[in-house]
């Protein structure tokens, strides 16, 4: 009994160590890895997506290339079915290896915080149209599984819409449209149909 229990055990630690090593972070050399700003551009006829009983209005077609800052998965709330992951995102001087080693970046509760020791690396101005963090819901499963192979560091290719999200229950999700926002309601929420990772 105690041999099977060392050998579930040693399975156990096995499987946890390559989850963390696989889940590591990706380094870069210092400097601007992502120069472009994100692309929003107006629906002129809005599109409604019907997905697990939630209504998905298109507000805008947006499509970045981006560094991953930090990634959140969500299995609890009532937005986790829909949205299972968070990514918080930087473009710009928050794509910078050189600013990001003196930035803590984490994540909790939908939110995206930073924090850093003075001087500061960059002026929060700079961190907040710069990064955001982004509510994923992925619109297939291709896109899923790109989701759950995503690192800190990686760099992205994401293409889909800005939606408002709504359901007969009266649930009610509002995507910010604005890349300077900060607080409650600046987070945008992304209806993902193509997501690519850079493999350099």
């Amino acid at each position: 009994m105690m041999k099977k229990v060392f050998y579930i055990g040693l399975v156990l630690l096995i499987a946890m160590a390559w989850r963390d090593w696989r889940g590591r972070e990706i380094t870069h050399e210092p400097g601007v890895l992502v120069a472009g700003q994100p692309r929003q551009s107006a629906v002129s006829d809005p599109g409604v997506v019907l997905m697990d009983g939630y209504r998905l209005t298109q507000r805008a077609a947006f499509d970045l290339r981006a560094r991953v800052l930090s990634v959140e998965n969500y299995r609890w709330g009532s937005e986790a079915d829909l949205s299972p992951v968070d990514l918080a995102l930087g473009w710009g001087v928050m794509s910078d290896q050189a600013v990001l080693d003196r930035i803590s970046i984490t994540q909790g509760s939908r939110w995206y915080f930073t924090r850093y020791d003075r001087p500061a690396p960059v002026t929060d101005r700079e961190i907040i149209i710069n990064s955001s963090n982004m509510h994923i819901i992925p619109a297939n499963t291709w896109v899923l599984d790109k989701l759950n192979k995503v690192r800190k560091g990686n760099i992205l290719q994401i293409k889909g819409f800005l939606v408002d999200v709504d359901s007969d229950s009266g649930f009610r999700w509002r995507t910010s449209l604005r890349r300077d926002d900060t607080g409650n309601g600046s987070c945008e929420i992304f209806y993902v149909e193509t997501l690519y990772i850079d493999e350099a």
